[in-house]
């Protein structure tokens, strides 16, 4: 990440610079201290760091932060996090990753200054991340593995939500701590979210609901967020339900509903999500469903208990066309056998360009686009032909083809794939 940062550095173009000779020079410094750094991420920071004290007032002030608020998160320097990611920030950088470290840095300190800040940034962090979900929920264009996209980008709004309910809760602004939190919530659930909502309900008083929130962040435990204490855990537990109840263990009933609202919200958003990506959670080629060349879906759940030979293929592709009449000799062989199904999936990037080629070649119209099933199956040469079994397993592979053996190969491979219990 540093490296082609220093590459964009490097690529500044001259000419944004007032005075030529002085932009010259500082081109010169700036070369012969990167060349100086070696391949060290710290002496590349030291080098910056230098031509930033020499040149004070450069045009590229705020891509020497940049940089340098970049290096400082991948060593995880916090005191350089601050000193330059805050000055990128307010220069108008907005990237989520930045606002995100920066932003949970400034939650580390306890002053005022600091958490009025961690608030503004949380805020910016919320807007970003939520501008791109947006882009992402409004995109007619397909993109590879969306549906994991979209959960990472809602998992970034709820965090984001998580650090300006901190930052309000460390301002004694209990109440919108918690309504920070529910907004976070209802994007995307998460253990660390939950835990800051019962902390500012227990802190404005309201102990049966702190307890009730702890106890989603137990139900949720096992995601990326949970907790790695579980004794803190079952002591907080104890303590909460002492307060809401009197009770150290009065909290059964209380932990049986929540584990039911979390199971029902996750439930709800897998649904939502699958909507918008029907793969997004296929692990196996029969929880997959691809999107056909006609406006049609295929099920390849609906093909369990046949033979399923797949052509991955492209329209750059010229082994893809020179292989295409041998398949077509092939798909005629077992053309009468209905347990045995031809799938043609195009690779292309492009899906605009997959039906003119299919009508200026001449071949059928019926064809699948890869829908993440190519990566699935590990795909990384066309053309593949790949025999699933009957249960949907991956039985043969053929990574190209020979032109005088091919037909006959690809026929034996699909016999002893029928032949399969």
């Amino acid at each position: 990440m540093i490296l082609s940062l220093l590459l964009a550095l490097a690529m500044f173009p001259q000419s944004a610079a007032p005075d030529k000779n002085a932009a010259s020079k500082e081109d010169q410094d700036l070369e012969r201290a990167l060349g100086e750094a070696g391949n060290s991420p710290i002496e590349y920071s030291r080098a910056i760091e230098r031509q930033l004290k020499k040149y004070p007032k450069s045009e590229r002030r705020t891509e020497y932060e940049r940089v340098l608020a970049q290096a400082a998160i991948d060593m995880r320097d916090k005191r350089r996090i601050l000193l330059y990611g805050i000055p990128a920030i307010e220069s108008g950088v907005r990237s989520a990753q930045l606002l995100d470290h920066v932003t949970r840095t400034l939650l580390d300190k306890e002053d005022q200054e600091s958490n009025e800040r961690a608030l503004k940034y949380a805020r910016i962090l919320v807007d970003v991340v939520s501008d791109q979900r947006k882009a992402q929920l409004e995109s007619k264009e397909y993109v590879p593995l969306r549906g994991r996209r979209l959960d990472e980008t809602e998992y970034a709004i709820a965090r984001g939500r998580t650090f300006e309910a901190r930052a309000l809760a460390n301002l004694g602004r209990f109440d919108e701590s918690v309504d920070a939190t529910l907004k976070g919530w209802e994007i995307c659930p998460t253990v660390e979210n939950a835990r800051e909502r019962s902390r500012s309900l227990d802190k404005a008083g309201k102990s049966k609901e702190a307890l009730a929130a702890f106890a989603e962040a137990l139900a949720l435990a096992g995601d990326r967020t949970g907790s790695t204490e579980p004794f803190k855990d079952r002591a907080r537990l104890a303590e909460l339900s002492r307060k809401a109840s009197g009770s150290d263990s009065a909290f059964g009933e209380v932990l049986l509903a929540a584990y039911d609202r979390v199971g029902a919200i996750q439930a709800a958003r897998d649904k939502r999500i699958k909507a918008f990506d029907p793969n997004n959670s296929a692990r196996t080629p029969h929880e997959f469903t691809l999107s056909g060349t006609q406006g049609d879906r295929l099920d390849l759940a609906s093909l369990k208990g046949k033979v399923v030979v797949i052509d991955f293929w492209a329209t750059w592709c010229g082994p893809c066309r020179a292989q295409h009449p041998l398949y077509e000799q092939v798909k005629q062989r077992f053309k009468s056998d209905q347990n045995i199904v031809f799938l043609a999936v195009s690779t292309d990037e492009s899906r605009d360009v997959v039906v003119p080629f299919l009508k200026a070649q001449k071949w059928s119209p019926q064809a699948y686009y890869e829908d993440g099933l190519a990566t699935l199956l590990r795909v990384s040469s066309i053309p593949t032909t790949v025999i699933l079994d009957r249960q949907g397993a991956v039985v043969s592979r053929l990574n190209g083809f020979i032109a005088d053996r091919f037909v006959d190969m690809l026929s034996e491979r699909i016999r002893e794939a029928m032949q399969e219990n």
